[in-house]
């Protein structure tokens, strides 16, 4: 496992070999996240904030694996992925062979519900509540009574033409914004408390009958979350 700075071309490049879901299904919001915008979470996770390398981390909706890989391939001691879809897990469970990354990861079909004990850093790529209203909330909560840093992409409060095009011109590709309201008093009521918000751009291919493009490219936010004390 990488213990020295990996460069984050070389995990994109791990990441975009990640297979995709075979059958995702609309109801359950099963977009795969881009390699890109896993590859700025890891990096921020794991390079800024300490909370990857030797840590304890489990990928809540772990879909076919993206963010857990990452994070056992930048040298997290131990990765745990969960997901309540079957074909999800084993398509996640053969992505480890093919990364050869199965020595660090492990991966358990089931409702995140049953998840307990205790982990050092949560990810997580949660349903964003576009078919089924506040779907995300769920995972926010079990990230916060299971982990002491919780690393969430949500759907942005802050999406427009203006803040795309800034997050274009910024190198890094991320801009630091404020939370919603409702997400830091939701946060704030679970035990938590937000660190930082990023926006950034995320892209996903077309994936379903009633997508209109051939990509979608819409801003998200990533939130860093703190437990407190």
């Amino acid at each position: 496992m990488q213990k020295r700075l990996a460069r984050k071309l070389d995990l994109e490049m791990l990441l975009s070999q990640v297979e995709p879901h075979p059958a995702p299904s609309p109801d359950l919001e099963q977009y795969t996240i881009s390699a890109d915008a896993a590859a700025t979470m890891l990096y921020v996770a794991a390079y800024t904030n300490g909370d990857i390398i030797d840590k304890t981390v489990l990928d809540l909706g772990c879909g076919t694996g993206r963010l857990a890989l990452g994070a056992a391939f930048l040298g997290a001691r131990s990765v745990v992925g969960v997901d309540i879809d079957r074909i999800a897990v084993n398509a996640a469970m053969q992505n480890a062979i093919m990364t050869g990354l199965t020595g660090k990861t492990q991966w358990i079909i089931a409702d995140i519900d049953v998840v307990r004990g205790n982990f050092d850093t949560v990810l997580q790529n949660p349903p964003f509540g576009v078919q089924k209203r506040g779907a995300d909330r769920k995972f926010l909560e079990k990230a916060l009574a299971v982990a002491n840093t919780v690393y969430s992409f949500h759907k942005s409060v802050h999406d427009n033409k203006a803040l795309v095009k800034r997050l274009r011109a910024n190198s890094n590709g991320v801009l630091q914004v404020s939370p919603s309201r409702f997400m830091q008093e939701f946060i704030e009521k679970n035990g938590g408390y937000v660190k930082t918000v990023y926006a950034l751009v995320m892209t996903i291919p077309y994936m379903f009958r009633f997508h209109e493009k051939k990509k979608h490219e819409f801003t998200v936010e990533l939130y860093i979350i703190g437990k407190q004390r």
